[in-house]
């Protein structure tokens, strides 16, 4: 195989602990929300530009909390602001984890089909005449751009007719 991209090797142990891993995490962060696509669209957000904003709104209502009514959870809004300060860094490490993991499953599907791609060229040249023809006409479905069905005309078995006008 000319290409080796990753040599990655976990074993069953290693797998386990990753496992073990997951699951206390999951545990752990067990009051994590998931937000359909509508909510998320329509929540107000605090971008980058609107954090200094945020923080100093939080700052000077703390100092003047008899401006606020009763029913406005100061605290509440103070944990929030506590808590997106302390989950930050461990979505960054997440983030980062979630990115070479990305890049480790490309590596690894790219080797393995680059070492297909070899493989099946020389089971072209090399094999012919040493019984595995079939084989190789069965990887060659792959390549096919149009199924026979196409090119004759004939819809496949199990198809509707279609409706002439």
């Amino acid at each position: 195989m000319s290409q080796n991209l990753i040599d990655l090797n976990l074993t069953t142990e290693n797998l386990s602990a990753i496992d073990g891993a997951f699951a206390i995490l999951e545990e752990q962060l067990s009051g994590l929300i998931g937000l359909t696509p509508g909510v998320r669209q329509q929540l107000t957000k605090m971008g980058d530009k609107s954090e200094a904003f945020c923080r100093q709104a939080v700052d000077v209502l703390g100092e003047n909390p008899g401006i606020l009514p009763r029913d406005f959870d100061f605290p509440g809004l103070r944990r929030d602001l506590q808590m997106l300060d302390a989950v930050r860094p461990r979505i960054m490490r997440m983030r980062k984890l979630q990115q070479l993991l990305d890049d480790s499953e490309m590596a690894l599907g790219s080797d393995v089909m680059s070492g297909a791609l070899e493989g099946y060229s020389f089971l072209k040249v090399a094999g012919k005449g040493k019984g595995l023809d079939e084989l190789r006409k069965m990887l060659a479905v792959r390549f096919n751009k149009r199924s026979s069905n196409v090119e004759t005309g004939t819809p496949p078995a199990g198809a509707p007719n279609p409706v002439t006008l």
